[in-house]
C-alpha cells in the first residue's frame, strides 16, 4: 500500500474544519484545475481527473472532530481510500491529508508524483479557503 500525506496548521478551531470537510460538496473548492465534470452531495462526489480516470467516492466512516473517510463508490482504477484527520492545537487545526492507494510498481512511479501534488494541492487549498 502507497500511503501519501500532506500536513496544515489551519487557523480555526477544529469543529469548524471539520464540518466544512465533512460535506464533500465542500471538496470542489480543494481541487485542481484538471478535475471537471464535478457533481456532488454531502456524502458522494463524482469527477473526472483529466486524461486519467473517472472516481465516484462516498463518505465513508465519519469520526466527530477527528476523521473522515472517503472511500471508492463503484469500482476504481485501484484500491484506495482519502482520509482527512483533524486535530486540535489550541485555537487552530492541524490537518492531515493522506491517501492510501494500492499501487503495482508501475503505477507507483507513475502516479505517486501526481498523487502527492494532488495532496498537497488539497491541503493548501484549504487553508486558504478557511482563512
Amino acid at each position: 500500500m502507497t500511503i501519501i500525506e500532506s500536513k496544515k496548521t489551519i487557523g480555526k478551531p477544529v469543529a469548524g474544519v471539520y464540518s466544512f470537510l465533512a460535506d464533500l460538496n465542500n471538496h470542489q473548492q480543494l481541487m485542481p484545475e484538471n478535475i471537471y465534470n464535478w457533481s456532488s452531495t454531502a456524502t458522494e462526489a463524482r469527477f473526472t481527473i483529466q486524461n486519467m480516470a473517472k472516481l465516484a467516492l462516498k463518505v465513508g466512516e465519519l469520526i466527530p472532530n477527528q476523521s473522515i473517510q472517503i472511500i471508492p463508490a463503484e469500482a476504481p482504477p485501484f484500491e484506495m481510500e482519502l482520509k482527512w484527520l483533524v486535530t486540535p492545537n489550541g485555537d487552530q487545526t492541524e490537518v492531515t491529508y493522506r491517501i492510501s492507494a494500492d499501487l503495482n510498481m508501475m503505477m507507483k512511479m507513475l502516479a505517486s508524483g501526481p498523487l502527492q501534488k494532488l495532496a498537497d494541492h488539497e491541503t493548501s487549498r484549504l487553508a486558504e479557503v478557511l482563512k
